[in-house]
């Protein structure tokens, strides 16, 4: 593909059109500055939410690769590489799962995360690189995310993953009768174009930020990682977790604040382990063959042990 070629690419991304609602954006005063972009905003979620067919099935692939013992892996450049790593990141402090489960890949290596890289989002060559450096499997599922779904890197990344036996997961702001890169599924929240052209750090990183929140979110719910609404696979390693934990066990199962420190130092730290011991009125050990049992799902482990009469 030539220069000109390239350009007229470019030219027709959804993600590169001027808004019409904003063409007077360097005139206005700061309220309604303000007031326009949060119009704008105000878009993505209705956007998110036309995808949500879509985004069921990709977590549906990552329960499977966790099940599986693989991992969730996200790819990208730029802001999307970026979110991908805070998603990651924020994966073990959230759900007590191990760093290595949940991935985050961004073009030009982690230095990219505070300072852009120039260029990296064009080297498809390092994008594949990146997939065999992790020994991507069929126990995986890659993830790419790419506002413009053309960035190379993540092309290329998604393109080995697919040749090494990933599932693989797309996501892009680019209209789905535009999308033909062979994926298992694409997830394509259109959000219009961005207040100022071309940024796609505000409604398309939103949007995308809010896919890969649901992803993780869901994926982890449906895999034993809660109990009703709460977290409860913590390990209280600050001091923020552990009034966090306590605070779990205590809504959980109505014990006072001491009891609930107790019953978390009993149950070697671990919240799921506290509230199976305190609800079925049993010790750590059979708290922890009840949750391996049910594959470390609470409600299942309380409502096996109170059918089978192992605990009282």
């Amino acid at each position: 593909m030539d220069d000109r070629a390239r350009f007229e690419e470019f030219a027709r991304l959804a993600t590169e059109q001027r808004n019409p609602r904003t063409m007077d954006l360097d005139t206005l005063d700061v309220p309604e500055l303000l007031a326009r972009i949060n119009a704008e905003d105000r878009m993505v979620p209705e956007a998110v939410a036309r995808e949500l067919p879509y985004i069921a099935t990709a977590v549906d692939y990552v329960v499977a690769s966790f099940h599986a013992g693989g991992r969730l892996i996200h790819v990208g450049a730029g802001t999307s590489g970026r979110l991908g790593v805070l998603d990651a990141s924020e994966c073990p402090p959230t759900f007590g799962s191990d760093p290595e489960q949940v991935v985050g890949v961004i073009a030009g290596g982690y230095a990219a995360v505070v300072r852009a890289v120039e260029g990296a989002e064009d080297r498809r060559e390092e994008g594949a690189k990146a997939m065999d450096d992790l020994a991507v499997s069929p126990a995986d599922t890659v993830v790419g995310i790419a506002a413009s779904r053309r960035t190379p890197y993540v092309v290329a990344a998604i393109e080995r993953a697919r040749e090494r036996g990933a599932r693989t997961v797309y996501v892009t702001c680019t209209p789905r009768e535009e999308f033909t890169l062979p994926v298992d599924v694409a997830i394509c929240p259109v959000v219009g174009p961005e207040v100022l052209m071309g940024s796609t750090r505000m409604k398309a990183g939103t949007a995308q930020k809010l896919v890969l929140n649901m992803i993780s979110t869901a994926a982890f719910v449906r895999s034993g990682k809660a109990y009703e609404n709460m977290m409860v696979d913590l390990k209280a390693s600050s001091q923020k977790l552990v009034e966090r934990s306590r605070r779990t066990v205590m809504s959980v199962t109505g014990v006072e604040y001491d009891a609930a420190a107790k019953a978390i130092e009993a149950a070697g730290r671990h919240v799921k382990t506290a509230i199976v011991m305190l609800k079925r009125g049993c010790g750590r050990d059979e708290a922890e063959r009840l949750l391996r049992q049910t594959n470390g799902f609470v409600r299942r482990a309380i409502e096996t042990a109170a059918h089978d009469g192992s605990a009282s």
